[in-house]
């Protein structure tokens, strides 16, 4: 459950823009790693600065590193999509893909190759059951995942379903063109839903790199394809599906690494959505496209 609601924040941003825009944003998973690097450098700019409160790093950490990480997800629509919003779906396939190895390179070349650790911030936790026999952990940094998780997605409903912008999305996803003719300026939207996506992939950066406690320029290529499935999984362009996706494949990847082998984990998720594209390709929640004749 703790893994499989952060991919949950990371594949929410993956639907979002499809829903609208009918397209992948393959450099999302760099957003994703661009969000824990920042964390990272806050957390170890407090350090030098001699604070020492646990509650106070992390709020800096998360408000600065959705800030910064939301610039850059504006900057990936301006550069990498807007210009070519109205081309081949093709050709913005692989501008995203080309941002991302961008992004990942540009990280690389100022930071390092090498891993980083992640300062320690909360450690300790739950034992339920007796110490000789079976017996489950919950540790605290997994409670605080799924409680920010929870309040992220929360927030997002609302924002979604009570707010004027939030309708706004919604109006673009059903019909772009008509929102356009009734006088909202989709740019905006658009940019608003790449904003929104960036700032879940950040936080979900800071709470899987305080997770385990390492990151490095690479991470975001792997997360993101989790993300991606899990979108998929649920049904790309659906909210809800990327939620119960993320949480599906995060609990297949537990299961997979508790009864067999953490080097299977990966297989088993991809296996899945295998299945899944063949069976049902337009995922478990997602709609059949209708083409009209």
């Amino acid at each position: 459950m703790t893994i499989g609601s952060t991919y949950a924040l990371i594949a929410i941003g993956y639907t979002m823009v499809y829903g609208i825009i009918g397209m992948i944003n393959f450099a999302h998973g760099e957003i994703y790693m661009i969000g824990s690097y920042i964390a990272f450098a806050v957390l170890a700019a407090l350090a030098m600065m001699g604070i020492d409160s646990v509650s106070l790093m992390l709020v800096s950490a998360f408000v600065i590193s959705i800030i910064i990480t939301s610039t850059y997800g504006y900057a990936v629509e301006r550069v990498a999509y807007r210009p070519l919003r109205n081309s081949n779906r093709l050709i913005a396939l692989i501008s995203a893909i080309g941002m991302s190895i961008f992004l990942q390179n540009y990280v690389r070349l100022a930071q390092g190759s090498r891993d980083i650790a992640m300062p320690g911030m909360i450690s300790g936790g739950w034992t339920f059951g007796p110490e000789e026999g079976f017996h489950a952990t919950v540790s605290y940094m997994q409670l605080i995942i799924f409680a920010v998780t929870f309040i992220a997605m929360t927030a997002l409903t609302l924002f979604i379903s009570r707010s004027k912008m939030g309708r706004a999305c919604r109006a673009c996803a059903e019909d772009l063109g008509m929102t356009g003719l009734l006088g909202i300026n989709t740019h905006q939207i658009i940019s608003i839903t790449f904003v929104i996506g960036a700032a879940l992939a950040a936080v979900a950066g800071v709470l899987l790199g305080m997770y385990y406690g390492v990151i490095n320029p690479h991470i975001g290529f792997m997360a993101g394809l989790k993300a991606f499935t899990a979108a998929v999984l649920g049904g790309i362009g659906s909210i809800p599906g990327a939620v119960l996706g993320g949480l599906i494949l995060g609990v297949t990847e537990a299961f997979t690494a508790g009864y067999f082998s953490t080097e299977y984990k990966d297989v088993v998720a991809f296996s899945l959505l295998v299945l899944i594209l063949l069976f049902r390709p337009s995922g478990i929640l997602g709609k059949p496209e209708v083409e009209k004749v």
